[in-house]
């Protein structure tokens, strides 16, 4: 089974393949205003389990959706890429490129994702928190649970306008679909990546919001290669697109 993809951009051009990853509760149309920049790439952006044109599809961890991600590599031919990912969808393109990866990756940039938790105490008390949110997503209205999911510390940065617009943009979704996909890929079920991004054999680099103090602070104690977007905390593409754009831009030119 494939994943619902979307090609963009330049397809029949010789550079890479940009792979976009959304985050939870997403979709690929959460990249677009970032993409508007890299029209001259051929570019595929992937609806993840639970969500947009995927909502349907459910996968039993990461080894299973990193299966579904490599089918939909295959099916369209992409044999030369860039993963591109934002929170869940960062923590998938790392554990892809870890242990997964179909020959081709040319590189890893990951907007604040979790490489993941380091001891037992951790894990048990972030399985007992998505626990918690995914009964909530199943058995409560949708825009009920947003409006708690969005007032969240991580959100904090978030004007009360940026708040509601995030609240009207994603009521579409199916508050099953997002439970079983937030059970399936909890932080709890993620094995901590943090040697294998150590050893990656190709780039790897890992954005935030000047504002996200929390990822700030996890990626310089994981000593993970930090660069900060300014004008924005933990959704920094949403945020501040073009400076984001300007500096994805600068980390697609690295030498392969």
């Amino acid at each position: 089974m494939i994943l619902h993809a979307r090609w963009q951009g330049h397809h029949r051009s010789s550079k890479p393949t940009l792979v976009w990853l959304h985050g939870f509760l997403g979709s690929m149309t959460d990249w677009q205003p970032v993409q508007q920049a890299f029209i001259d790439w051929p570019m595929l952006s992937i609806d993840l389990p639970g969500h947009g044109g995927s909502r349907e599809q459910r996968v039993s961890g990461f080894a299973g959706l990193s299966e579904r991600l490599s089918a939909t590599l295959r099916h369209h031919q992409i044999n030369h890429y860039w993963l591109i990912g934002y929170s869940l969808g960062g923590r998938v393109a790392m554990y892809y490129a870890c242990r997964a990866a179909l020959p081709g990756l040319c590189g890893l940039i990951v907007e604040a994702g979790h490489p993941g938790l380091t001891d037992e105490a951790q894990r048990q008390a972030r399985q007992a928190s998505d626990r918690l949110w995914s009964s909530r997503f199943r058995d409560l209205p949708l825009s009920s649970v947003l409006e708690a999911w969005y007032r969240q510390p991580l959100f904090s940065d978030l004007t009360g306008q940026q708040r509601n617009e995030l609240i009207d943009c994603r009521s579409a979704g199916h508050g099953p679909s997002l439970a079983a996909m937030l059970c399936a890929t909890s932080l709890s079920q993620q094995p901590n990546l943090l040697p294998e991004l150590h050893q990656l054999a190709v780039p790897f680099n890992y954005l935030c919001g000047e504002w996200d103090s929390r990822f700030i602070a996890l990626a310089t104690a994981s000593r993970l290669p930090l660069q900060t977007i300014p004008g924005a905390g933990h959704n920094a593409h949403r945020a501040n697109p073009v400076a984001f754009s300007d500096r994805l831009t600068q980390l697609l030119r690295q030498p392969v």
